[in-house]
């Protein structure tokens, strides 16, 4: 156990403590600090975990892969070693998780919704499944991904469709849709997402919970290997992806965080990772930047809102407020997002295909639709560099901005969750925004700010809207800003409207 556990030890707070008939509704600090104290086995932890799975579960399928005799063993195992040596086995001790069905799990199916993986059993942990093991967590089983991680919604030919937990017609979002229902259900406190365009926070942000995107620069702070796409037994990863925490609460955020943010295997000898300790004990304190629309991406009228109603809470905390703030052009961000974007999902296509995607670029004229898919997509390696070079000079941009801005809070997305389209063709799926007809993927154009140039970014839920959907708001900091950031989203946690439940939660 590290010294910022301890410390949060003594001194829990009301997250901490357990609600002693149904443990799984509390916090992960909760259920730890009842593991670490004896109020509670490990064995009786997920044994109530698991009931509470049967009954919700079915109706959500977000949890689709289960190790019962896995989990069991290994709680067993943390009851035992707490009590003939009088310690824990790590920061996770007997917490029960699940695992995004995306991270390779050693013995454990893992088929991230395709079809030709249906019956991978990997015979290796990814790195940050290995980290979760070390550190004591009871793995329960795996959730609902889109195949190959592809869509924004959650839905696949293996295991079907999960349902957003407020209400069964809206997407939980993707990709990991299946991990954010699960937290919000109570099927598990902490999950790790993996968010390469909004993949970890715009299901947070549609189910009702928190989700950290971690800093990403040369190398990602939490190892990526083991995550699939790329295919299994590949080394490398696209220069974007980063995997964080999703949470119930901000605090359970920076309990995860202590546990995955770890220099990939083969640099741990020479290489530690210390994120910065936070500044600021007050919101007073803050320099806030507050960017609440954008012609580029308009928001509706619900989220307008919601961002007008903080900017008022955070003025009248004490905080001093830009709210005329532009960092970058969110446009031309996100033309580069884009571009890189579907340069390094080719990486695993197969010949075949990218010759031919090759063939049908070289055939396009600039204005086709498809073009910035198809040039980007097979851009060669001299267009790519200057790309990487737009993209160096956006984090210059970004650097000079924080050093007048402590955060930026943003929209999350332009509405709460919107209508799943599985059943939809994709090229005439769409969003409505105030009676607009929109691209569906404008539901990412927010969050993907900081996906290109490696920025921590946090999604918190931040009351509803008035059929009882969830509404949230984006967070980012300055790079390694990542402690930092969770400390601004519990304090913004104080004056925020009241997150919503779903009923399984609560019921």
């Amino acid at each position: 156990m590290n010294r910022r556990t301890l410390l949060a030890d003594a001194t829990t707070s009301a997250q901490d403590v357990m609600d002693p008939t149904a443990p799984y509704r509390s916090s992960a600090r909760a259920q730890l600090h009842a593991l670490r104290c004896r109020q509670i086995t490990a064995r009786s932890l997920l044994d109530q975990t698991l009931a509470h799975l049967a009954e919700v579960n079915p109706g959500l399928n977000a949890v689709v892969t289960l190790d019962l005799p896995g989990a069991r063993a290994a709680a067993d195992a943390a009851d035992h070693h707490l009590a003939t040596t009088g310690t824990t086995l790590g920061p996770l001790h007997g917490l029960p998780i699940t695992l995004k069905d995306a991270l390779e799990t050693k013995g454990l199916r893992t088929t991230c919704g395709s079809p030709e993986l249906t019956d991978h059993v990997p015979s290796r942990d990814a790195d940050v499944v290995a980290l979760l093991r070390a550190a004591g967590a009871v793995i329960i089983g795996k959730t609902n991904v889109p195949a190959m991680c592809q869509d924004i919604q959650t839905s696949n030919p293996v295991f079907g469709r999960t349902k957003n937990p407020f209400d069964e017609t809206r997407t939980a979002g993707g990709s990991s849709g299946g991990p954010a229902a699960a937290v919000a259900a109570g099927l598990t406190a902490l999950e790790v997402g993996s968010d390469l365009a909004g993949s970890l926070r715009l299901p947070a942000a549609y189910c009702g919970v928190y989700a950290l995107r971690t800093s990403r620069g040369a190398a990602p702070i939490v190892p990526t290997r083991g995550h699939i796409p790329r295919p299994p037994g590949w080394l490398t990863s696209s220069d974007m992806l980063a995997l964080g925490p999703i949470a119930r609460t901000a605090a359970d955020l920076d309990v995860l965080l202590d546990v995955i943010a770890a220099p990939a295997p083969a640099d741990a000898a020479a290489w530690r990772i210390d994120l910065p300790a936070p500044k600021f004990t007050s919101l007073r304190q803050y320099r806030i930047g507050l960017w609440a629309d954008d012609d580029h991406c308009r928001v509706d009228s619900a989220t307008r809102g919601l961002l007008d109603r903080v900017t008022r809470l955070v003025r009248t905390a004490g905080a001093t407020i830009d709210d005329n703030t532009r960092p970058v052009d969110l446009a031309t961000s996100d033309h580069l997002f884009q571009r890189l974007m579907y340069a390094t999902a080719a990486a695993s296509a197969d010949d075949k295909a990218f010759a031919a995607d090759c063939e049908a670029a070289d055939a396009l004229p600039d204005d086709d639709p498809n073009a910035l898919y198809l040039t980007s997509r097979t851009m060669r390696h001299r267009d790519w560099a200057r790309a990487d070079e737009d993209r160096q000079k956006l984090r210059n941009q970004w650097a000079d901005y924080f050093t007048e801005h402590d955060i930026l809070i943003t929209p999350a997305t332009p509405t709460a969750a919107v209508d799943d389209q599985t059943s939809v063709p994709p090229p005439q799926r769409h969003i409505t925004v105030d009676g607009e007809r929109r691209s569906f993927y404008d539901q990412t154009t927010w969050i993907n700010l900081a996906g290109p140039v490696g920025l921590p970014s946090i999604v918190l839920p931040a009351g509803s809207t008035n059929t009882g959907l969830p509404l949230a708001l984006q967070i980012i900091g300055p790079y390694l800003s990542d402690r930092a950031l969770i400390a601004a989203a519990q304090q913004l946690a104080h004056i925020l409207p009241t997150p919503a439940s779903p009923r399984s939660f609560i019921a």
